[in-house]
């Protein structure tokens, strides 16, 4: 079983959920367990509140009023890919996140890449190759549910 989708998003917050909703909706179909697929929403809506916020770049007037996310459920994995416009990472650098340190628990802010990485079995964080703008993918193994309709052969 294979399932993929791609949207191009406005970089406005109400995105954010649209996206998320659009995961939660395949993967309750697919029959992915709840638990899994709530991981992966929050790490989604993490990554998309990044590129919301972070993935413009309008002051040199670039093209950044949206950014892209794919998901691809395929066999036991979910691999979702999250690619804005903006400037992308400093210096073209990766940020490094310290999974040792935790942010504030009440932080508005810094937790994002932090969850993500948490939450998912495998994180790849950096820029687009030759292009501006930074992507973050991620991906999961997947547990089925007993009565799973879509459950991987």
């Amino acid at each position: 079983m294979s399932i993929w989708w791609s949207l191009h998003l406005r970089r406005e917050a109400a995105s954010v959920p649209l996206a998320r909703r659009l995961l939660l909706g395949t993967m309750e179909t697919a029959g992915v367990d709840p638990d899994v697929s709530y991981d992966l929403s929050v790490a989604l809506s993490e990554a998309c509140a990044n590129a919301v916020e972070h993935g413009g770049d309008t002051a040199h007037g670039g093209c950044s009023e949206a950014y892209r996310v794919t998901a691809y459920l395929d066999g036991e994995t979910c691999r979702i890919e999250v690619a804005d416009s903006g400037p992308g990472f400093t210096g073209g650098r990766t940020p490094r996140v310290d999974r040792s340190v935790r942010s504030d628990t009440y932080a508005e802010q810094g937790r994002g890449l932090y969850l993500i990485q948490e939450l998912a079995d495998h994180v790849h964080i950096g820029n687009k190759p030759g292009r501006s703008g930074a992507v973050v993918s991620f991906d999961k193994i997947l547990k089925w549910r007993k009565d799973a309709p879509l459950m991987a052969v």
